[in-house]
């Protein structure tokens, strides 16, 4: 159809000597569809999956997965990226389980992390969430700056500058913390960065000597570590209303072998959800009704009246 095709240029003093037309479609022609569509077959080649995750309790059983992984994308024309994979062991017990055994995707060895974010969450190799805490915090003041020109207006009220945190900053601050066993430590420094927030949205700084409970009432902010534990609470309710086959139910009883470490041990999610129950007296039974469960641990925020500047 377009062989030997060619064209010319109309202009003011004549047309031009005809050329050859080697790119391009005439305008509705019936190839435009089947080039589309062998175009798109060679793009679906290289199309790619992210954020996977194997989990294991060995090595060896590491590698298998793996290969099989590995097998399994090249069967279907993708690749299993070598420079980007990474491997973290959670050692949970002084029991130390294949440690001369190497990580290996074909014959490219796997580097170990220590900690590694997944799905926007830190995980690290010894348990701990300072890292997801950190990141958090440093997430909110992201947020904080990127809004600075809404937050930090003198003509915008109070009352939507407190509601506007709620929406756009606060949900930054309480990613993942649904599976949180806060400390004391990492509790404050949440609290810190929030309050640091809110004193700036007023317009004041910790020389002023204004009470924390002032600037939550003027903006309708209730406490963050309350906020966190309506959220875990939340979630509880939600995985002990799945049946008890459901993946994240037998994740309850999963138990660590080996000894454990010297020194107290580390709070533990269900430690944690004892006490946020004991502290609003609530039961596990309560969490068969949804509408009362959530009754019970929602957190109503603060309103204040007024929206006069301090």
């Amino acid at each position: 159809m377009y062989s030997a095709g060619g064209t010319c240029v109309r202009t003011p003093v004549g047309d031009t000597q005809y050329f050859p037309v080697e790119v391009g479609l005439h305008q509705g022609s019936v190839l435009s569809p089947l080039l589309f569509i062998i175009v798109l077959d060679g793009i679906l080649v290289m199309l790619f999956a992210d954020d996977i995750v194997l989990i294991a309790e060995s090595r060896s059983e590491v590698n298998e997965k793996l290969e099989q992984w590995r097998i399994a994308l090249e069967g279907y024309g993708l690749r299993l990226s070598r420079s980007k994979t990474e491997y973290l062991w959670a050692n949970f017990s002084e029991e130390i389980h294949e440690a001369d055994v190497a990580v290996c995707i074909a014959e490219a060895r796997v580097p170990q992390t220590n900690t590694f974010k997944y799905l926007g969450s830190i995980i690290q190799s010894n348990g701990d969430i300072s890292a997801d805490v950190t990141h958090r915090i440093s997430t909110g003041w992201l947020r904080w700056r990127a809004s600075t020109g809404v937050l930090c207006d003198k003509s915008v009220p109070l009352k939507l500058k407190g509601k506007f945190y709620r929406v756009a900053i606060r949900p930054s601050l309480l990613y993942g913390s649904e599976c949180w066993p806060l400390r004391k430590a990492q509790e404050r420094r949440i609290e810190t960065a929030e309050m640091r927030m809110l004193r700036w949205i007023c317009g004041n700084t910790m020389i002023d000597h204004i009470p924390n409970d002032t600037f939550r009432r003027l903006l309708g902010v209730e406490s963050i570590s309350k906020k966190i534990r309506e959220g875990r609470l939340r979630w509880y309710g939600h995985v002990r209303r799945k049946c008890n086959s459901a993946l994240v139910r037998r994740v309850e009883h999963i138990s660590v072998r080996g000894k454990r470490k010297r020194g107290r041990p580390r709070r533990t999610w269900a430690d944690q959800l004892s006490l946020d129950m004991g502290a609003l007296n609530l039961t596990g039974d309560m969490t068969l009704d949804k509408n009362d469960w959530r009754r019970r641990i929602r957190v109503v925020e603060t309103r204040s009246r007024g929206s006069r500047r301090l």
